[in-house]
């Protein structure tokens, strides 16, 4: 067989979930049964994509508003921006199911023998480094909408700062629950240094972005039940 009929051959054994097409209710059942997929990578991306709509919704409270014509424009732009970032998050639900279902089934490969041992190694190792591409997509891409949500919330509609405060929540605890994601993998790769590369990524954008959604968040939370903590 040519390399190229091969690739094309797996490309098509490669798995198509259309997790982000189920309802609700759907996608909850899915989520709460013994596969493997989807797991907690895709309810990230999932959660991170709802932050990402409440950021639109937030825009459309605020867009065609008198008093908020001086800032429609840049409420715009950050509003397709976000609608980019929501449909990239949905994506993601789909690509970390795929990503992850090859590292599922590595864990029970056979090694009873020497040459099984080895082998299973080897698949281990490579499976691990490709289960982390979709949670640090995801990771990446959640960063990118929490740098949008302060728009949202000092220039919004009034009346939805609260969603503002939502999106922040929402979007901090997408980026912490894919970071899991990452380190739950990296703790068993046998290449250190790059899982300690990959683990320093994810710390960076913990500390950054983490603290600016939550600091987002409590400011909303300040505004709305002054004198309470939050």
């Amino acid at each position: 067989m040519s390399d190229t009929k091969e690739k094309n051959q797996a490309a098509e054994d490669v798995p198509v979930y259309h997790f982000a097409d189920l309802s609700c209710t759907e996608f909850a059942d899915r989520l709460s049964s013994r596969d493997p997929v989807p797991g907690g990578g895709g309810a990230s991306a999932l959660v991170g994509a709802l932050g990402a709509a409440l950021c639109n919704m937030v825009g459309n409270l605020t867009v065609g508003k008198k008093k908020y014509k001086d800032v429609e424009e840049e409420i715009l732009a950050q509003m397709k921006a976000v609608t980019a970032l929501q449909a990239e998050l949905l994506a993601c639900v789909e690509e970390d199911a795929r990503s992850f279902a090859p590292l599922a089934a590595a864990y029970g490969l056979p090694q009873t023998t020497p040459a099984e041992k080895e082998h299973k190694a080897e698949v281990m190792e490579e499976a691990l480094r490709n289960a982390c591409e979709a949670p640090m997509h995801i990771m990446r891409t959640i960063c990118r909408v929490i740098s949008t949500i302060r728009v949202f919330q000092t220039k919004g509609s009034v009346l939805a700062v609260s969603d503002a405060g939502v999106a922040a929540a929402l979007s901090s605890a997408a980026l912490r629950g894919a970071s899991l994601n990452i380190y739950i993998n990296t703790k068993s790769m046998k290449d250190r240094d790059y899982a300690v590369k990959l683990n320093s990524e994810c710390d960076e954008m913990l500390d950054t972005y983490c603290a600016l959604a939550d600091q987002i968040y409590k400011e909303v939370f300040d505004k709305l039940n002054p004198g309470q903590k939050g």
